[in-house]
């Protein structure tokens, strides 16, 4: 089966996704450090997992990709939900309500179709959206913390599939 590329938005300053890759591990450190934790080996391996994934992931995905080098599902879970609360990663629903992750920490703010059939996740940016966001807000004197649109239906070729 191939793999489709899910995760598309990079910050342009970096050079590539290799030195993209270099910042997230120094953020990381940094919050671990102010933590009084450790940036260990397992951590390590589930964040270059992360850091290598062309798709959003779930814990398992994560989990089974590393149990071999000998990971186990609680330091995946622990080591997921510190990637969150340091604001690197962000959970993405699935169609079956399953969270899913991506690197987020400097990446252009994006939204996500979902399609409820195949469960791929596609992200958009939609300037437009984002104004009239902008507007409202300021009309209405509230003020944002953040926000994210997760649109569910059906992709592409799961459309064609269900006519065929």
């Amino acid at each position: 089966m191939q793999v489709t590329k899910e995760l598309v938005f990079f910050p342009s300053w970096t050079a590539g996704r290799q030195g993209y890759a270099t910042r997230i591990r120094e953020v990381f450190q940094r919050y671990l450090s102010e933590q009084d934790l450790r940036l260990t080996k397992q951590r390590e391996q589930i964040l270059d997992y992360l850091l290598s994934a062309e798709q959003h992931v779930t814990q398992n995905d994560v989990y089974q990709a590393l149990k071999g080098r000998g990971i186990g599902k609680v330091t995946v879970f622990r080591t997921l939900k510190m990637l969150e609360e340091c604001r690197l990663a962000e959970r993405v629903t699935s169609p079956h309500g399953q969270p899913k992750f991506e690197i987020k920490h400097e990446r252009p703010h994006h939204d996500h179709l979902i399609c409820v059939e195949c469960g791929a996740i596609r992200e958009v940016q939609w300037p437009e959206v984002e104004r009239i966001q902008e507007k409202t807000c300021k009309t209405l004197h509230f003020a944002p913390l953040w926000h994210r649109h997760e649109i569910f239906g059906r992709c592409q070729n799961c459309q064609a599939r269900r006519l065929s």
